[in-house]
């Protein structure tokens, strides 16, 4: 059903009166780097960043096209541009979308709570495939990392669909665990990990991450290590990874680490058994009986020392489960998986505006959550706070 004239403009008019709530979240000097990015560079019916920032949270929060937004933006007296002028526009704001939205993520990471495991930060990595519907649509990679327990955005990498799901791609702090399925299990990039003072837990691959045994180096069956367990027994095998060396970087060596295991109950192993013939007759492959074996367990690599138990390691890798619900809530919430540019150009950006569209949204949440449902109180958000406790 269309919206009347007057319907439009009530609900532009809302939102400004809810404007300064928005503005107070958004990064010191967000108007400058607008210039500075190329994103603002003359007015020609937008009168500078400010407007120019409504205008495109019509587009991106409201989901409205840009004919609509166009025609939306005029009826509340904010611009008067045609949607080809925004399609333009839209194309030169990716770098100060994907700015502000890394400033939003450092003030969250920022804000002194503590990770888990005396202070240890958590995260949880993936990457997601977004498309345009079609057979010609557009496709990108978004690789994603958040941290837990508080499911705050911390990092996101934006490329090509062919770009590979590898852990270099992400900034590693001292301390630091990431989460990781088996699209990860590659020796380089948890020697990234660990060359920087982090730790891995990562769902095996028993191709791409082939273990060797710590004493006598020869390659560790692991299928023959955890046959042994019972349904819902955790177990855990001294392992290591060889890494080769690197043109130009690290020389061959070794990583210590552990095999962790846990056995699968029989309904939960019949249904992975199911998913692995499924996906092997939709690739046109032959099922081998170890990939079939494997599917009756929980296989990881973890190199956190030996003092954190198989049945803990376990218990931290349940929490990964996070990032795919965060998938299904960015492509849900915000249209994220829909990608509506053939452009390359203006596909980026639009992606890098929704990312800043859910992170407003998110740091929103949060105030309504651990303040008060009254209303939004403006000095929440410009005054420096302190971590809160958690009943």
């Amino acid at each position: 059903m269309e919206r009347s004239a007057e319907h439009v403009e009530q609900e532009v008019i809302g939102l400004d009166e809810d404007w300064r709530i928005v503005e107070a979240m958004l990064p010191d000097r967000w108007m400058e780097k607008a210039r500075e990015l190329g994103a603002f560079q003359r007015a020609r019916g937008i009168a500078d960043a400010r407007v120019l920032l409504k205008v495109m949270l019509i587009h991106l929060a409201e989901g409205s096209g840009l004919r609509e937004t166009a025609a939306r933006a005029s009826l509340a007296g904010l611009a008067e541009v045609s949607d080809v002028a925004l399609l333009k526009r839209l194309r030169s704001c990716g770098p100060w979308f994907e700015w502000m939205a890394q400033q939003l993520r450092d003030a969250q990471s920022a804000d002194g709570t503590q990770g888990l495991l005396a202070g240890r930060q958590l995260r949880a990595v993936d990457g997601s495939v977004v498309r345009e519907p079609g057979v010609t649509g557009s496709q990108w990679r978004l690789h994603y990392a958040i941290g837990l327990p508080r499911l705050q955005c911390q990092e996101v990498h934006l490329g090509p669909s062919d770009d590979g799901e590898t852990l270099k791609r992400f900034t590693v702090h001292a301390g630091d665990i990431f989460l990781a399925d088996r699209g990860y299990a590659h020796p380089g990039g948890i020697a990234h990990v660990k060359r920087h003072g982090g730790d891995v837990i990562v769902r095996m691959n028993l191709v791409t991450l082939p273990l060797t045994h710590p004493v006598t180096g020869e390659p560790l069956d692991v299928l023959e290590q955890v046959k042994g367990l019972q349904v819902g027994q955790a177990g855990s095998w001294p392992a290591c990874l060889n890494v080769k060396a690197e043109r130009g970087g690290a020389r061959a060596h070794q990583i210590q680490g552990r095999l962790c295991a846990m056995r699968k109950s029989d309904a939960a192993a019949a249904a992975s058994r199911d998913r692995v013939r499924r996906e092997s007759r939709r690739g046109g492959s032959k099922v081998q009986p170890r990939t079939l074996e494997a599917a009756n367990y929980v296989l990881i690599f973890t190199t956190l020392e030996p003092g954190i138990s198989a049945e803990q390691v376990m218990a931290l890798y349940r929490l990964r489960w996070q990032i795919e619900l965060e998938f299904k809530r960015l492509k849900s919430l915000i249209e994220l998986g829909h990608l509506k540019k053939h452009d390359e150009r203006a596909a980026r950006s639009w992606l890098q505006g929704k990312l800043l569209v859910s992170l407003l949204i998110a740091h929103l949440i949060a105030h309504a959550e651990r303040v008060s449902p009254w209303g939004y109180d403006i000095a929440w958000f410009t005054q420096p706070k302190a971590a809160l406790p958690m009943a």
